[in-house]
């Protein structure tokens, strides 16, 4: 997920919207979308400004900026609001490979907001009801002067290396026989070269060498950025945390087993790394 071609974000919020304004309408953390049905070959489409009021969405509008010109709003519903019918409330998982990419990310730009929003409503310092800071996307106390900034979590994701081989892992929460790359989140006082090397550890027990950075990705799983490497293994055995990892393995590039969606930074990594180890070896033949 990332900003789309063609996007403008901006957070003051014009004087008047257009009827067809985009919306992105969240209740918790699901988005309101048309549903065509299940025999239709249709694609299910986001609500418009115009259409607001039959909807029952209400709330305050978060301005995201226009995308090819069309102005976005996220939008938080109370919980418990009612789907009309031919509408409902979607998980943004489920709306992979269904939505344009464009709509996909700012959707999950969207609930970083509408979540941030909900959740800073309140001073964390003094506990005074909080209010928008003018020029900004931020919360800020009228009683203490706390600042409060739409939160993002960094985090590291890393494939080992050994030679022709890749380290996955299978977490608890995956579905079964699926494995993908080690990740977790920066502590405080950490790098994310620090990062890297303590996760490795705690959660396979090996040591890694030599990083080399391969892309970042927002991830609204929360409100996430991903930072993805790879590393060279350094030596030590597999010893995997069981609170965390199911199993852990290593691979060869030619035998990887089943692996998350495309639409993750974790399978962009391993496909690249793979086509290089692939390449490596025909080149040495």
């Amino acid at each position: 997920m990332h900003t789309p071609e063609g996007f403008a974000p901006a957070h003051v919020l014009p004087a008047e919207l257009p009827p067809g304004t985009i919306v992105f309408a969240f209740c918790g953390d699901k988005v309101l979308v048309s549903d065509p049905g299940a025999s239709s070959s249709t694609a299910p489409r986001l609500p418009t400004w115009g259409e607001r009021t039959a909807l029952g969405i209400t709330g305050t509008p978060h301005y995201l900026g226009a995308l090819d010109g069309v102005d976005c709003v996220a939008v938080g519903v109370p919980d418990g609001a009612p789907e009309l019918p031919q509408w409902r409330y979607a998980g943004l998982r489920s709306l992979f490979f269904v939505l344009p990419d464009a709509l996909l990310a700012l959707a999950a730009r969207s609930f970083q907001i509408v979540d941030w929003d909900a959740t800073h409503r309140f001073c964390g310092r003094c506990g005074t009801a909080t209010r928008d800071k003018a020029g900004e996307r931020a919360k800020e106390c009228p009683a203490c002067g706390l600042v409060a900034y739409p939160r993002v979590s960094p985090a590291m994701m890393v494939l080992v290396t050994r030679g022709s081989e890749v380290l996955l892992a299978r977490a608890h929460r995956f579905p079964p026989a699926m494995f993908s790359a080690l990740a977790g989140f920066v502590e405080p006082g950490e790098t994310i070269e620090d990062c890297i090397r303590r996760e490795v550890r705690e959660e396979v027990g090996v040591e890694v060498g030599r990083l080399e950075y391969f892309a970042s990705q927002s991830w609204a799983f929360p409100h996430s950025l991903m930072i993805a490497f790879t590393a060279e293994y350094a030596g030590g055995d597999l010893r995997p945390d069981d609170s965390e990892i199911a199993e852990a393995r290593w691979f060869h590039f030619d035998a990887v087993p089943k692996l998350p969606p495309s639409v993750s930074i974790a399978r962009r990594l391993i496909d690249a790394t793979v086509a290089r180890l692939a390449r490596n070896a025909a080149g040495s033949c």
